[in-house]
């Protein structure tokens, strides 16, 4: 019987094992920096383009999680299902290279003292990631990446400057994964499948979730967690929606 199936199971343990031996400071570290952000009523932007969005809507908002991230997720460059025509994926990958894009994303938010840019780029390479990042700090943002080094190292930065997104941020959390995302070799195949950025990546944002839960919990600023009816029945989880959804329109700047 084939083990296709099983093999990329336990490549996607393996990589989270890389995760636990290797990430936990810099998952640390980056939960600190969130928490201190969040508490001092600061908001942490999330921005990924391609598949990379995933990770900024797993942050926020799904049951689980809290306000004080804001995600930022331009359509243009993450709406795959059309793959062809209109919003087609040509399109998409065109713009995550042209060098300008994020800087007109940048202009339609006021940033405060207090806040966080963090940015998902498995490769790491792209010219939009990058100058997110390198705009971020130049409006004095410190900025958080989550990335793969191994792919990183192994590829060449498109942007002019030659860097790559962990050469950029202050603090970067390797998501572990192999270059080329994608790990199972098929016999008589020509090219692997199975990619699994999105398990460590997915997997870095629920670990830093949980640790900054419980240290504003430990400030004595617990957070209005999106809760389902499992916990709360649905008329009080639609409350705490509500609830959830006022505390994150109060913390925009201006809101």
């Amino acid at each position: 019987m084939s083990t296709s199936h099983l093999s990329y199971l336990h490549t996607a343990q393996d990589i989270l094992k890389q995760i636990e031996a290797t990430q936990t400071d810099a998952i640390a570290q980056a939960s600190d920096m969130c928490a201190e952000t969040i508490a001092e009523d600061g908001l942490v932007y999330l921005f990924g383009s391609g598949h990379s969005r995933m990770a900024v809507e797993e942050m926020f908002p799904r049951y689980g999680s809290f306000p004080g991230f804001f995600p930022i997720v331009e359509l243009a460059v993450t709406y795959h299902n059309q793959v062809v025509g209109c919003n087609g994926q040509r399109q998409a990958l065109f713009l995550e290279n042209i060098s300008g894009y994020a800087e007109v994303i940048l202009r339609n938010f006021t940033f405060g003292p207090h806040d966080t840019m963090m940015v998902f780029s498995n490769s790491g390479t792209n010219i939009l990631p990058i100058e997110i990042a390198m705009g971020a700090k130049a409006r004095h943002l410190p900025v958080i990446a989550v990335s793969s080094i191994a792919h990183s190292r192994s590829s060449t930065s498109k942007h002019t400057s030659g860097k790559r997104l962990f050469e950029i941020a202050d603090l970067t959390i390797d998501n572990c994964n192999p270059p080329g995302d994608a790990v199972v070799d098929i016999p008589n195949l020509v090219y692997p499948v199975g990619p699994t950025s999105s398990i460590g990546t997915l997997s870095i944002v629920n670990a830093i979730k949980c640790r900054v839960a419980e240290l504003l919990t430990e400030r004595g600023k617990p957070p209005v967690v999106l809760t389902g009816a499992h916990f709360l029945g649905p008329e009080e989880s639609a409350k705490q929606i509500e609830r959830a959804y006022d505390d994150y329109k109060a913390r925009l700047h201006g809101g």
